[in-house]
């Protein structure tokens, strides 16, 4: 087979303003590097400005060698010979600007078909030092299956050395460098969307479940993380059961609101778990949780307000222990809601070295609902522009409106979460988590009376725990 003859390209000269013709302010200056053997003559680079309508530069390269001092991040375009000789191991393998460039798709890139192997081994080369670069490659007339590989593998497009002219090959560079960005922008696209789906089952997976197996007490839960499109923040809340029949629970926050935070808040909210499955409680356990904090923030100025309620196996009295945590919010049958005591709480974990965090006893009825929160809930303004934040006390109010509306579980705390919002005019910036807890005599009956007795022969399974014992919705 001959071999054929090697495309006309000019050597590289400088292109006057004078020559770019008068449309060349209205798009953006292209610099083209060709790689050639014999640029001895051919199209010129004031026919290509005059055909593109922009001023174009010509850089050329004789060899892949000289293409790698080229080759920098103003080349638009290469403009690549297929007949070249096959790159040997001596051949350079970087850019101009060092290493070579991250590849755009990985290690995906289409492998030449095993025949084409060897006449694609050039572009092949090019594409792995140039892969953020549109490539055009030239190829004799009659070989379209060389030619419709080449686009296979990852060249743009390709042109025939017989059909090249100024008009033609300014047309071809504009649509590769088109069609490259576009190829980009779809695989950064594409990666960051992969990127969010894994997160998101990552953050899904960290969200806890309340371990409330044989329990009366009903459970309702909502998160609202503060960041973009984040499912996790910085607050973090669990609720289990021990198997003497206490139900443990509690509520925390990490100042402020990223994924190193959100991080944390998810170590402290495993680590309360597993020391309160272990037994401990109160002072012994928030001791243990400042440890724990300690070893694993960022910065020693990072530190968690945390509220914890341990509620006795007859669901009457529950021991409280505040960690600069807001107080939660108790409603007992026929009265209005209200904060429970906070004067005697400590200080934020991470505050104090030796810091100590009284158990205050606390009277919770026959009939009631405990409401614990983060300060998301109430540091949100009452009106779009206000600098009034709804408060505690606006809070209080709130939540009194919606018992009189006769809402309770879940229903309350969707109202509450909607009303927060509403009032501050948009989505609140700060983390919001709501935990609530409940006891209702009536309720305790029902399940009693359909709960299924044990036959002679077998006995019945424990109930399962209530539906609301599940991951809360976001």
């Amino acid at each position: 087979m001959p071999v054929p003859a090697p495309v006309p390209v000019p050597p590289q000269r400088d292109v006057p303003a004078a020559e770019t013709g008068p449309a060349a302010g209205h798009t953006a200056d292209l610099t083209v590097l060709v790689i050639e053997d014999d640029p001895a003559s051919g199209i010129t680079g004031p026919e290509l400005s005059a055909a593109a309508g922009t001023r174009v530069r010509i850089r050329t390269a004789r060899n892949l060698t000289e293409a790698g001092r080229l080759l920098t991040d103003d080349v638009d375009c290469i403009l690549l010979d297929l007949a070249l000789p096959v790159p040997t191991a001596g051949t350079a393998t970087g850019t101009g600007t060092g290493a070579p460039s991250p590849s755009v798709g990985g290690d995906h890139r289409p492998e030449p078909a095993p025949h084409r192997a060897e006449e694609l081994a050039v572009l092949t080369h090019v594409l792995r030092i140039a892969p953020l670069h549109a490539v055009l490659v030239l190829t004799a007339q009659d070989d379209t299956e060389l030619a419709a590989e080449a686009v296979r593998v990852g060249a743009q497009d390709y042109l025939f050395r017989g059909e090249l002219d100024a008009r033609v090959l300014s047309r071809a560079i504009r649509y590769a460098v088109e069609r490259k960005r576009a190829d980009i922008a779809q695989h950064q696209l594409t990666e960051s969307g992969l990127r969010a789906q894994e997160n998101a089952r990552l953050e899904r997976g960290l969200l806890p479940t309340p371990l409330l197996e044989g329990s009366d007490l009903s459970f309702a839960a909502r998160y609202r993380p503060g960041r973009s499109r984040a499912l996790l923040g910085g607050d973090f809340y669990d609720t289990v059961r021990t198997p003497d029949g206490t139900v443990h629970a509690m509520i925390g926050d990490v100042c402020g609101h990223g994924p190193d935070e959100a991080a944390l808040g998810v170590e402290l909210r495993i680590a309360w778990r597993a020391l309160t499955l272990a037994g401990l409680c109160g002072d012994r356990l928030l001791s243990t949780l400042q440890q724990v904090l300690e070893h694993e923030r960022q910065s020693e100025e990072v530190f968690a307000t945390l509220c914890t309620v341990d509620i006795a196996p007859d669901g009457r009295r529950a021991g409280l222990c505040l960690a600069g945590h807001p107080a939660p919010l108790l409603a007992r049958h026929g009265r209005p809601a209200k904060l429970l005591p906070y004067e005697d709480g400590g200080p934020a974990l991470g505050l104090l070295p030796h810091a100590r965090w009284p158990r205050r006893q606390v009277e919770l009825g026959g009939e009631w609902s405990l409401m614990m929160y983060t300060d998301g809930l109430i540091e949100g303004r009452v009106g779009a522009g206000s600098s009034q934040r709804l408060g505690q006390d606006g809070m209080v109010a709130m939540v009194n409106s919606r018992l009189e509306q006769g809402l309770a579980g879940e229903e309350l705390l969707e109202a509450a979460v909607t009303e927060v919002r509403e009032l501050n005019g948009g989505e609140l910036t700060d983390d919001v988590a709501v935990l609530l807890l409940g006891r209702d005599p009536e309720r305790i009956r029902r399940r009693g009376r359909s709960a299924p007795r044990p036959g002679p022969a077998s006995t019945a399974s424990a109930a399962p725990a209530s539906a609301s014992a599940q991951r809360p919705p976001l």
